[in-house]
């Protein structure tokens, strides 16, 4: 049985997560309850279509932090691979600041609801590829992969995710 299934964030979450300025609490609920659940686009793509919450120009050296409204619920042998729609990496240079987003299966636990969010920056090289992004258009895709090996002293199973990123090491993690 597949238990893997994109849902929202609550309202609550996503206000907090949301840092823009001059938009109203009006604005900001109107704009949480249209937020779109990824899709395929087709039969066969492996991607599901992240969509646009609000409309966001991006230029040449900006980066936006973009909260989905998204949150996925995965089996436990299952990842979320978040990368930027080809289409935008090779037109304009539009990068995720993570380079790769991985969204581990107990992330839906996580203190802030499992709320995937993008930072994305355009590295544009050519001052004029200026990204005019519009509300529903196609920003990211998420891919739902299966891990099947671990390593065999494996010994961190035991410890439970509390936070988002960073929160199960590294660097300031």
């Amino acid at each position: 049985m597949n238990r893997n299934k994109f849902g929202k964030v609550s309202f609550e979450q996503y206000k907090e997560d949301c840092i823009r300025e001059l938009i109203t609490e009006d604005e900001l609920l109107k704009e949480w309850e249209t937020v779109q659940l990824p899709q395929r686009s087709t039969l066969y793509s492996a991607g599901y279509d992240f969509k646009a919450p609000f409309d966001f120009i991006l230029r040449p050296d900006d980066v936006i932090l973009i909260p989905t409204g998204i949150r996925c619920e995965l089996e436990h042998d299952k990842f979320l691979q978040i990368v930027p729609r080809s289409g935008l990496g090779f037109k304009y240079s539009i990068h995720l600041e993570n380079t790769i987003g991985v969204a581990d299966s107990d992330y839906q636990s996580a203190k802030n609801e499992g709320h995937l969010m993008l930072k994305m920056s355009n590295r544009s090289l050519d001052k004029t590829r200026i990204l005019s992004i519009k509300k529903g258009d196609g920003i990211a895709q998420g891919i739902i992969l299966e891990y099947f090996l671990t390593e065999d002293d494996d010994l961190y199973y035991k410890k439970e995710r509390i936070g988002g990123f960073g929160s199960t090491g590294g660097i300031n993690g």
